[in-house]
């Protein structure tokens, strides 16, 4: 538990130096720390914690480069719809809810971008470019339906009514098409392209445009009414959630609007013209309308860049962003069968779940670069088309029987040994299988260790493979009988370079026993630890290190505790913070500090019984706001150790041998690691002891170390250890010389 909560950062401490052979550990516990890591079949939330995969299972591979569409009918069949400049006609194709995937239909254009059924089960399909709606009988012969004389048909959806709504480009217009295929333009936006379209329970139409990136809502009479308007160029995808919130996709980057040319003057003439009886004699002519750019199809789909936002736009209209990614591209949007928004991107077919506000899932990634579309089937099923290459798979609801992560590989610098691995997760009935394996090639290759027998201990245990300059570890997980999933939230592997001549490169300094100074206390630079901003990380291989705004210094304080926090308010209101104390065992918060202006808090750990805890800070706006219309917000911390009590020294034995004198002895911590042990021959200086495993990574060590003996009949020997906590104990044995028969009396 020694690393459950603390603060990341490494710090640099006067008057106190790091041995070149110290432990060090390496930790996977963040989803940062499995950016270079290899997952199959496992999916990984926001917060780093590990999980079986829904299982992924392909039900079509298509000749089209590209399935934009994709719906289902009442008996389970599935319908895709794509195309592309490697993938001949536009088609549609039939995956039936028993047989096997075929092509239904060819039409006339470059690709098929949307598919819609009405309520008698009925297929239609929208080609671009030059955009025509065709209705598709079950033998695959189909039939024009609509012509909206446009250049694009990006999305279609049908009303209670079995009227037809199709969203176009490049005039901006949704056209409604009655039953029997007799149609007109609905609506026009002012803007460009209506690149998606969603129906919500009052029968409101939900667009998306391009390249406005607006997020429109228009009524059944045709009004309409921006809901928000996105800072990105393009709204790829809404979805409207079963409590009525609005979920939206933005991609792209803006282009700052370019400024009309000057106008040059006017040339006199003796006469004025007739004028047209739309402009008048002080109105100059309006200039051509340049046509906007055309959105990316196929061929360039993969050339948007700039990471996508998921916005939620609630019931009440107040849009919140709640999903961010700086390099994936987000094209579609659905909702699992709990109603969690479900994502599905590119260029690395990447499908992410959105847990709540602050969580989100990787779920799973597919062999196609591109998620275009998803589809909530039945039963709990979600399917996926997919660009580059035009396939379809079934996600869940099951989950995969097994998946394994593989991490990068730690370069420890110079040829190293290896301590315990540790572990933190839960098996849930199922199990997690940890297997390590090291080398001194850079990469994991021939020439490696094979890797080691599985540590199935619920804690870890010790890493086997041998000493070398690299290491990396392999976790397979395997569900219960009942399907559920282990969960891995962290992996922690401690690790010492063989003892070189000395090199400072890094030193790492535990949080515990520091405080924030007060006001008026004098401190000296062997006496403070300077904290890095918050906000900052580094690999899991070297210490890491999260701040706000500015760093935070420290005094070293026997038993105090220090927590901070980052913390803002869009209307740059002044905040107050209340901060909370909870053993994980309780039920109950107790109070620890109210009414704090500062983004950080010291405390006495000592009336707190040794144990696990964690933090809550609720935040407040109540100093800038009337008190019936204040606001808070709260954060709870992961899970930390107090630990006051010294460890204990046992089988405390020292004796002559040889010449030299021999020191045996058990040290043991009830809660952290023993960091260090010491022993002073005659009150002389305190020498550092070696563990008999080499590496001080356990909360018990063995110690049997050879003394040089000092002159003298009586030999005094003190022993000090220390845990990570920097609680000491100490213990003293004599060592008695005995006198020679010459001088015997």
């Amino acid at each position: 538990m020694r690393r459950l909560f603390s603060f990341p950062a490494l710090v640099l401490l006067a008057a106190m130096c790091v041995r070149a052979t110290e432990t060090r550990w390496w930790i996977h516990r963040e989803y940062a720390d499995y950016e270079r890591a290899r997952l199959d079949k496992v999916s990984l939330s926001s917060d780093g914690v590990l999980t079986l995969a829904p299982a992924l299972r392909r039900l079509l591979d298509s000749p089209s480069t590209y399935l934009w569409a994709l719906v289902e009918d009442g008996q389970g069949n599935l319908y895709a719809g794509g195309g592309g400049p490697d993938g001949g006609n536009a088609r549609v194709y039939i995956i039936p809810a028993r047989g096997e995937a075929k092509v239904l239909a060819e039409l006339k254009g470059l690709e098929v971008h949307s598919l819609a059924l009405d309520s008698q089960g009925r297929l239609y399909a929208a080609t671009a470019p030059d955009g025509a709606v065709y209705r598709i009988a079950p033998d695959g012969r189909a039939e024009p339906y609509y012509d909206p004389k446009t250049k694009y048909i990006w999305d279609m959806v049908f009303d209670p009514q079995d009227r037809l709504y199709v969203a176009t480009g490049d005039r901006g217009e949704i056209h409604r098409v009655e039953p029997g295929g007799k149609g007109s333009v609905f609506c026009k936006l002012a803007d460009t392209h209506v690149r998606s379209l969603a129906l919500d329970k009052q029968g409101n139409l939900i667009a998306g445009t391009e390249p406005g990136g607006w997020v429109v809502r228009i009524t059944p009479r045709g009004e309409a009414f921006v809901l928000y308007q996105s800072p990105r160029r393009e709204i790829t995808a809404v979805a409207v959630a079963p409590d009525g919130s609005i979920y939206a996709a933005g991609v792209g980057v803006k282009q700052p609007p370019t400024p009309p040319p000057p106008q040059p003057p006017a040339a006199p003439v003796p006469q004025p013209s007739p004028l047209p009886p739309t402009l008048t004699p002080q109105q100059p002519a309006a200039p051509k309308p340049v046509a906007a750019p055309l959105p990316p199809l196929t061929a360039t789909a993969a050339a948007i860049t700039g990471g996508t936002e998921v916005y939620r736009i609630e019931p009440s209209g107040f849009p919140l962003k709640v999903w961010t990614h700086a390099q994936d591209i987000a094209y579609t949007i659905a909702f699992d069968a709990h109603g969690r928004p479900l994502i599905g991107t590119g260029n690395k077919g990447a499908i992410y779940r959105l847990d709540s506000d602050h969580r989100w899932t990787a779920l799973v990634t597919t062999p196609p670069t591109q998620i275009t579309r998803l589809l909530a089937g039945r039963n709990g099923a979600i399917y996926a088309a997919t660009g580059n290459i035009g396939q379809v798979y079934r996600l869940g609801p099951e989950l995969e029987r097994e998946g394994s992560v593989e991490s990068e590989a730690l370069d420890a610098g110079l040829f190293s040994y290896w301590g315990r691995l540790s572990l933190r997760g839960a098996s849930n009935g199922g199990e997690i299988l940890i297997s390590t394996r090291s080398g001194n090639l850079e990469r994991p290759q021939e020439g490696w260790s094979d890797y080691s027998a599985s540590i199935r201990s619920a804690s870890g245990g010790p890493v086997t493979s041998p000493p070398a300059r690299f290491l990396q570890w392999r976790a397979i997980l395997r569900a219960a009988p009942d399907g559920r999933s282990p969960e891995l939230r962290a992996v922690e592997i401690a690790w010492r370079q063989r003892n070189v001549p000395p090199r400072i490169s890094q030193i790492e300094v535990a949080p515990a026993n520091y405080r924030v100074p007060p006001p008026a206390l004098s401190v000296t630079p062997s006496q403070t630890l300077t904290l890095p901003p918050l906000g900052q990380r580094s690999r899991s291989s070297t210490p890491a290190s999260t701040s706000d705004s500015a760093s935070l210094t420290l005094n070293y304080a026997r038993g105090y505790r220090t927590v901070r926090w980052a913390a803002s308010d869009e209307n740059q209101d002044d905040l107050v913070f209340r901060v909370e104390i909870r053993g994980t065992s309780e039920s109950e918060w107790k109070l620890l500090r109210d009414k704090v202006r500062d983004k950080y808090l010291s405390w006495d750990s000592t009336a707190f019984p040794d144990g696990e805890y964690q933090i809550r800070v609720i935040a407040s706006d109540a100093p800038d706001n009337p008190v019936d219309q204040a606001l808070t917000a709260e954060l709870v911390s992961d899970p930390f150790l107090i630990d006051n009590t010294p460890p204990q020294i046992e089988a405390l034995d020292a004796a002559l041998e040889g010449g030299a004198i021999r020191l045996r002895f058990r040290a043991r911590d009830a809660l952290s690691t023993v960091s260090q042990a010491e022993c002073s021959i005659n009150g002389g200086e305190w020498l550092t002891l070696e563990p008999r495993d080499r590496l001080a990574d356990s909360a018990v060590e063995e110690y049997d170390v050879r003394l040089p003996a000092p002159e003298g009949a009586e030999i005094s020997i003190a022993v000090r250890v220390t845990d990570e906590y920097d609680n000491q104990s100490l213990a003293k044995t004599l060592v008695l010389r005995r006198a020679s028969a010459a001088n015997k009396p």
